[in-house]
């Protein structure tokens, strides 16, 4: 960040990851996190086109530009270390920590599918690489996104089958269950998944985690018209949305397995391509939008209340809708929450400086430090 002029581009990045992110996750949470792993299943035109849009506008998009944010977000707080007399390192060693315990506890108690914890292993890493120079730093984020996804693209090209028996588990914890057996159940998910999310999408995320702190470190975060963000938008943005798109048909309505892999590969390209639509639209808002953006600011605190959300309402021991409803009406469902949640925020951040995450967070990153 250059001066004292906010950057725009975060918070308009921040708010529009939160609506990607939960299109996603809720298709895990409101229906077979375990089939859906492999292809969800769509049982109707709805479904269908449902799952391909999601697939093709959202999925592994949204968490890259979260984990493009995150980088972002270390290098606002370098500076704000810097200008504030700080210890750096025993900021970040606490911030991780935080992360770590949230993430921790959301991938048991919420939702399998957690990235948190990956988060906060994998920006360790980042601590390790600050004092690069920005161009060093992208090669390295470059092939950080590359290499795992073709690995990941290789894996997802021939997905394996899941057990008939886990899944018949899974149906029963989440039709019947009851807190206890649901929370036994993800805790258990969540220790089998993350090791795979570690290593498949915890590369990838180091990866965009050193382009948004090199985008800092450059002063690119702030220059919007900077022809980085010009090609970004006029040469990705559509080939690898519509490429998406169309892999995403020809895998859910065709049933080409094949396709996942060139949804897996046009994922960074589709990113590249939003970030440079997201800089086209950062322009200074009006005093509604203003508060909107602010309450996405808040985003741990969006992040983790969908989840907690969502989970009450589709399993057994709250409302007990899993896999009762189209996969239509679910995305809406989730679109519904995360609006009301940012005008919570709204309301709640006209009263109180942070999120209310985002202060336990804080408290844990100040912890034997003045905060100011």
């Amino acid at each position: 960040m250059t001066g004292q002029t906010r950057a725009l581009m975060p918070d308009y990045l921040r708010l529009m990851a939160l609506f990607g992110i939960v299109v996603v996750n809720v298709q895990y949470i409101a229906f077979s996190l375990l089939s859906g792993l492999v292809t969800p299943v769509a049982d109707s035109v709805s479904d269908l086109v449902t799952v391909w849009l999601v697939d093709g506008l959202a999925l592994y998009k949204s968490y890259s530009l979260f984990s493009f944010m995150f980088g972002v977000g270390l290098g606002f707080l370098m500076r704000s270390a810097e200008r504030k007399g700080h210890a750096f390192g025993k900021l970040y060693r606490n911030r991780m920590i935080g992360l770590f315990l949230f993430g921790a506890l959301h991938g048991c108690l919420f939702f399998p599918g957690d990235i948190l914890l990956v988060y906060a292993i994998t920006g360790s890493i980042l601590y390790l690489l600050r004092n690069w120079q920005p161009g060093r730093m992208t090669k390295l984020g470059a092939a950080l996104v590359i290499l795992p996804t073709l690995a990941f693209a290789v894996f997802m090209s021939s997905p394996g089958d899941i057990p008939e028996d886990i899944t018949a588990l899974e149906r029963q914890v989440m039709t019947t269950g009851g807190f206890v057996e649901t929370i036994v159940f993800r805790a258990i998910a969540y220790g089998i998944m993350s090791p795979f999310v570690l290593v498949f999408q915890g590369v990838a995320a180091l990866g965009w985690f050193c382009l948004g702190l090199a985008a800092v470190k450059s002063g690119l975060i702030d220059q919007l018209d900077n022809p980085l963000w010009v090609r970004a938008r006029r040469w990705c943005l559509v080939p690898g949305v519509a490429i998406s798109l169309l892999a995403s048909w020809l895998l859910h309505a065709d049933g080409m397995n094949a396709a996942a892999a060139v949804v897996m590969l046009a994922a960074p390209v589709s990113t590249l391509g939003y970030l440079g639509g997201i800089a086209a639209i950062s322009r200074p808002p009006g005093p509604i939008l203003s508060r909107l953006l602010a309450a996405g600011g808040s985003s741990l605190s969006v992040y983790l209340g969908q989840s907690i959300i969502l989970s009450t309402l589709f399993s057994a021991y709250g409302f007990g809708l899993w896999d009762s409803l189209p996969r239509a009406a679910v995305a809406l469902i989730a679109i519904g929450v995360t609006c009301s949640l940012i005008v919570a925020l709204a309301i709640w951040r006209s009263y109180f400086r942070l999120g209310p995450f985002e202060w336990v967070l804080r408290r844990i990153t100040y912890a034997g430090q003045a905060s100011r």
